[in-house]
């Protein structure tokens, strides 16, 4: 990964924390540097960013509370429209996430889809607008 594409994720990933960004323009930045997939470690705090080539880069991020023990797929599924309306910004649908279950979300942006997953990896897939299949 080279430094530009370094800089655009850890911008990404601050821009994200402080709230200042929405979730198409995050996914726009990472596209026009060529990221595949990028992984968010709710529990740990970090980020992780793939390039097709392998390399990767990975960030300090905000973490979220403690997860839930049970993973509700529902619960995210009601974070991932509450923030699509606008309703909350990225740190409540974080929090919302891991009160959820969920301890992390994998986002393959080749794929066009997010797969939030919890303790036992139960997952809830959210496609991207007018991606699925």
């Amino acid at each position: 990964m080279d430094n530009h594409v370094k800089e655009v994720v850890r911008k990404m990933t601050r821009l994200s924390d402080a709230e200042r960004i929405a979730f198409p323009d995050v996914v726009k930045a990472l596209m026009e540097a060529g990221v595949e997939r990028y992984h968010a470690d709710l529990v740990v705090g970090a980020k992780t960013y793939f390039m097709p080539d392998g390399s990767y880069e990975v960030t300090p991020s905000h973490p979220a509370s403690a997860a839930a023990a049970d993973f509700s797929a529902k619960g995210v599924e009601a974070a991932v429209r509450a923030i699509q309306r606008g309703e909350i910004k990225y740190q409540e649908f974080c929090e919302r996430c891991a009160s959820a279950g969920c301890v992390g979300y994998f986002v393959s942006l080749a794929g066009k889809r997010a797969t939030y997953y919890g303790r036992t990896n139960d997952e809830y897939v959210e496609w991207f607008p007018g991606a699925r299949p």
